[in-house]
């Protein structure tokens, strides 16, 4: 992240959504996000979107914020190229199911939707799973999606309901997303909501997400008291939060990328 302290300018108060910017022949697009309460230039590049933003206060000037983000197109495109490569959802990717790497194998000839199956890696320390998807070819993605958002749900219901019961808490709603700010809410309503890319990660790591947002029935911020609640519920919490911190931004990487130019 790259912040500059700025110069206001009344002149200048129309939004400019977006802007390219050059270096080395390569154009990066670069987001704008004006706000009240920002007092510098900020410049992002988001790992699960893989774009770029830059935010400026209210009152500063386009100029301004072009220039800056010129200045540091080098910084983005370093930055860009050191995210992870995407791994798209097709024959022969290998993406992690619980933590464990699987080989996603198309099988177009056989019947069945997705399921998981042996398979003998072809190079030492290679996947030991594969995870099958019958259908055409254009369909893999989905379904691979869907059997992720399917074995998500069913892994944090399980989960919610133990954590949930040690004080004596129920849910109003539970629902899968692929948000790409956070990896699990709690409504004013008690509706909890996930993201589904959970699974991909350790199990532990599920099963912490599920009691965090289930402290939040209790206590709806992130005081001590949270915490100390949180901790009751799944003692490995530390452990788990530095795994999502460490690794968290990663789980992005699988599955159809966001589009940038570069």
């Amino acid at each position: 992240m790259i912040r500059r302290n700025s110069s206001f300018n009344n002149s200048s108060r129309a939004v400019t959504p977006q802007m390219k910017v050059t270096h080395d022949s390569a154009t990066y697009v670069v987001t704008l996000k004006r706000t009240v309460s920002a007092r510098r230039f900020t410049l992002r590049v988001r790992n699960a979107t893989r774009d770029v933003v830059l935010t400026i206060p209210r009152r500063a000037s386009i100029t301004d914020a072009r220039d800056f983000a010129e200045k540091h197109a080098a910084w983005i495109g370093e930055r860009l190229q050191k995210l992870p490569q995407p791994v798209p959802f097709e024959h022969g990717g290998i993406i992690p199911l619980r933590g464990i790497a699987h080989i996603i194998l198309h099988k177009p000839e056989t019947r069945g939707t997705v399921w998981i199956e042996p398979h003998a890696p072809q190079e030492a320390g290679g996947p030991l799973l594969a995870l099958c998807v019958a259908g055409r070819k254009e369909h893999v993605a989905r379904r691979v999606v869907d059997y992720l958002r399917a074995q998500a749900m069913a892994d944090l219901k399980v989960a919610v309901k133990v954590h949930a019961g040690q004080i004596n808490m129920s849910p109003s709603k539970i629902a899968i997303r692929d948000s790409k700010t956070r990896w699990g809410s709690c409504s004013a309503a008690g509706a909890l909501n996930f993201s589904w890319r959970i699974i991909l990660a350790p199990a532990f790591v599920l099963d912490y997400l599920a009691a965090h947002e289930v402290a939040h029935l209790v206590h709806l911020n992130h005081s001590e008291k949270f915490w100390t609640l949180t901790r009751r519920l799944f003692r490995d919490t530390d452990k788990a939060e530095a795994w999502l911190n460490a690794c968290g931004a990663q789980l992005h990487q699988y599955g159809k990328p966001a589009s940038y130019d570069v």
